[in-house]
């Protein structure tokens, strides 16, 4: 009950400042939303985390499945064997270019 009454009041808090900040201020702060994301730098440091990211849940996704395949029923397990097939070390299996 302490969670939700802190999380009310914060959002409370911010809907007024957000209120009396007015449409100026959105503004501003969007425009600077936009040039921190069309920064190059800022969008080729996103790109490898996400990189990172699929590398480390495609060996999670092999190790995991080569732990728990017994333990599963047939066709669960068939499934899965059959996906840890198809998949090759170069493919994106998020359905997302690589550049």
């Amino acid at each position: 009950m302490r969670y939700r009454l802190t999380f009310i009041a914060g959002l409370a808090t911010g809907y007024v400042l957000g209120a009396r900040a007015g449409r100026e201020r959105y503004e501003q702060l969007r425009k600077a939303t936009q040039r921190v994301t069309q920064n190059p730098a800022v969008r080729n440091s996103a790109e490898s985390v996400a990189l990172t990211g699929r590398d480390a849940a495609a060996k999670a996704f092999g190790k995991v499945s080569a732990k728990v395949e017994d333990r599963l029923p047939a066709s669960v397990s068939d499934r899965v064997r059959s996906l840890r097939e198809q998949r090759s070390a170069d493919e994106d299996e998020w359905g997302t270019s690589n550049t």
